[in-house]
């Protein structure tokens, strides 16, 4: 009993002291059709669920992470949303600094950042939660003061870095709003982008991956899961998709969804903070790096 009751301790100890302070930088390849020659082998770096406010709140994990991308300087950074945690009146201003002082460093050092929200952005801590805009409204004018790109819903063209064409080195990034917020407007964000164009789309919540239409996401990338912040092989995937995923969209990774549509591939990260107890285990917070290439057919 003593015996067990060490390993519990020890297992919690990393889980609230260790892992959560780690961070994994996992590369990927983007493959993207159509994608212009002066994108290609650029990289996009991804982040998310910084869930500032949260007891415990995993800031330092954050902040190394943004120092980590602003070592290697990608062509693009997309925050997926979460940056606060339950805020209220008596605490929401502090917070919008805390997030301020951590990715203040990515407009500092002129990297191209873009963003949308997620759930906890609008205080909504279930899908059935009364939602509160004006703490979403706080925290999209505050980034956007800063310099960070708010595109809920929102496509916009994005010359290659150095490209000498701007027009001809363009790659639409398509940001999805959130959808407990009800505001994952897929056809909204996607109706300026022109047929064929090359498109790298990102979201809160993997659910909203079935809305984007055949072959229009080739590339879709979204965060929220926190893999569940405890990760059992094959249990936490299978509890995901059954009782917290409308759509049955995977955990963590590059995920099947039996409800997306064909042509469209979607990767979800783990993000960074917690949500209701501050515990990782087998769910490093995770900085993804695609590096981007050209469809061959």
């Amino acid at each position: 009993m003593l015996l067990a009751l060490k390993i519990i301790a020890a297992i919690v100890f990393y889980g609230a002291a260790i892992e959560p302070r780690l961070v994994d930088r996992l590369d990927e390849r983007g493959t993207i059709p159509n994608l212009p020659a002066a994108w290609e082998q650029k990289q996009v770096a991804v982040f998310a669920d910084l869930q500032v406010g949260m007891w415990w709140s995993n800031t330092d994990a954050a902040r190394r992470m943004v120092d980590r991308v602003v070592d290697m300087h990608p062509a693009l950074v997309l925050l997926a949303g979460d940056y606060l945690y339950n805020p209220d009146d008596g605490n929401v201003d502090g917070q919008i600094t805390t997030v301020l002082s951590i990715v203040k460093p990515l407009i500092d050092n002129h990297i191209r950042t873009y963003s949308v929200l997620g759930n906890h952005d609008y205080n909504l801590m279930n899908e059935h939660s009364d939602q509160e805009n004006r703490y979403a409204h706080l925290i999209r004018v505050a980034l956007d003061s800063v310099g960070v790109h708010m595109i809920d819903n929102r496509a916009v063209p994005v010359p290659a870095p150095g490209a000498t064409d701007s027009a001809a080195s363009v790659l639409y990034v398509v940001g999805v709003g959130d959808k407990w917020a009800k505001n994952d407007l897929v056809d909204r964000a996607l109706a300026a982008v022109p047929a064929d164009a090359p498109r790298l789309i990102f979201m809160h919540d993997p659910d909203s991956y079935t809305k984007v239409p055949a072959n229009q996401g080739p590339l879709v990338v979204a965060a929220h899961t926190h893999a569940m912040q405890i990760v059992v092989p094959w249990l936490s995937d299978w509890a995901w998709r059954h009782y917290f995923s409308d759509s049955g969209s995977g955990l963590e990774g590059w995920v099947s969804a039996p409800n997306g549509k064909p042509g469209n591939h979607i990767y979800v990260n783990r993000g960074v903070g917690f949500s209701y107890f501050p515990l990782r285990l087998n769910a490093v917070p995770e900085l993804t790096v695609f590096t981007l290439e050209r469809a061959r057919n």
